[in-house]
């Protein structure tokens, strides 16, 4: 069982000062003090804000591309990850299952390491000032910023007629998720790339409109790049992105796949017809993207992997493959059925998370009514 949930309290340091608010969420590890005695002026620790639909189950990709990347950094920044659920609904969803997957979701967040004692985890739309600095962002921003948006125009594709108004204004709801934390830093990969471009230019667009003889009120982010090989590409195509989108399941592993479905996947998976396996021949996209999965599950370098692949045939380079995507996965599927037998705990890590990122979006919601002109209640 997971320990009790009053363990999972954070440490707060009462020399603490932070840029933007006093409280619990910035009070616990936004700031380290400085090492001399005589300086008692803190360093601000950078603010890191990502986040992963829950529709659909995560797979290798949203893992190597972007959680692991949180675990591995979440002792260098104050860290907000929340369970993206208004996205999700931007597009046809199921809303019997959407509950659950939320919940399944911020499981997984735990079970692949991100620590609720280092990082505070919750559900986007238990902080109801996302929605409402959307539709405060939605009166700044022009709708043609909003039309250049890539992916905009490929989902509305396949939605057809029934594209809603929410998928147009998403990015808008993405750029409120930021600003909302005064994030400094936001993970992006090479598709979200444009969406926190928009950010910035929201960011600035307000600061620059209604913050001339006044305190800024948004920090402008920047994008935190992901380390090389941590995209991963479809098991069916190497130059598209891996997708809980994709109509094919075999295009992915699935984090709670199990042993043969996972070995199963990667026997089938599409290779070539070249002899020897190597690394970056613009004509050998799956091969590079195998190669790569290969040393983000074992860490070895290139050039060991080289040393022992290289003249391997395909056939037993999948069977070496699929025992070490096994391997690594196993503890992450053990401590995710922990996390989902002990609701108690899991709620608790949600209420905390919730209640330190309130604190936060609160304030920056209140410094942009204030800007905007907003009467506000005593």
């Amino acid at each position: 069982m997971i320990t009790a949930f009053s363990q999972v309290s954070k440490s707060k340091s009462a020399l603490a000062i932070p840029l933007y608010s006093l409280g619990k969420a910035t009070l616990r590890s936004s700031t380290v003090m400085s090492s001399s005695a005589s300086d008692l002026k803190p360093e601000r620790r950078k603010r890191v804000l990502s986040g992963v639909q829950p529709t659909g189950t995560l797979h290798l990709g949203n893992y190597l591309g972007a959680i692991r990347q949180w675990v591995s950094n979440q002792d260098l920044y104050d860290n907000f990850f929340c369970v993206v659920d208004l996205h999700a609904i931007t597009v046809p969803h199921n809303p019997k299952k959407l509950q659950q997957e939320t919940l399944q979701a911020a499981a997984m967040y735990i079970a692949s390491g991100i620590d609720p004692k280092r990082s505070n985890i919750f559900v986007q739309s238990h902080v109801r000032a996302h929605t409402e600095l959307t539709w405060l962002l939605n009166c700044v921003t022009p709708m043609n910023w909003l039309e250049r948006m890539i992916q905009y125009k490929e989902k509305a594709k396949k939605q057809g007629e029934n594209v809603g108004v929410g998928l147009f204004s998403y990015p808008i709801l993405m750029s409120a998720d930021i600003l909302l934390y005064q994030a400094d830093l936001v993970p992006v990969g090479e598709d979200q790339r444009q969406h926190l471009e928009l950010s910035r230019d929201i960011c600035r667009r307000f600061n620059d409109q209604y913050c001339k003889r006044r305190r800024r009120t948004f920090r402008e982010p920047m994008p935190l790049i992901v380390k090389e090989g941590a995209r991963v590409m479809s098991l069916e195509d190497g130059k598209s992105k891996m997708s809980k989108s994709a109509e094919s399941d075999n295009s992915r592993i699935n984090l709670l796949d199990p042993p043969n479905i996972i070995m199963k996947k990667i026997k089938r998976c599409k290779s070539d017809q070249f002899v020897g396996l190597e690394w970056d021949n613009p004509e050998r996209p799956e091969c590079t993207n195998l190669l790569n999965i290969y040393q983000s599950v074992t860490n070895k370098s290139k050039e060991e992997i080289l040393n022992e692949v290289q003249e391997m045939s395909w056939s037993n380079f999948k069977f070496l493959l699929g025992e070490a995507i096994i391997a690594h996965v196993e503890p992450i599927q053990q401590k995710y059925k922990e996390v989902m037998e002990d609701r108690v705990y899991l709620d608790g890590v949600l209420k905390e998370g919730r209640e330190a990122a309130e604190e936060v979006a609160e304030q920056t919601l209140l410094w942009t009514k204030e800007a905007m002109g907003f009467h506000i209640p005593p």
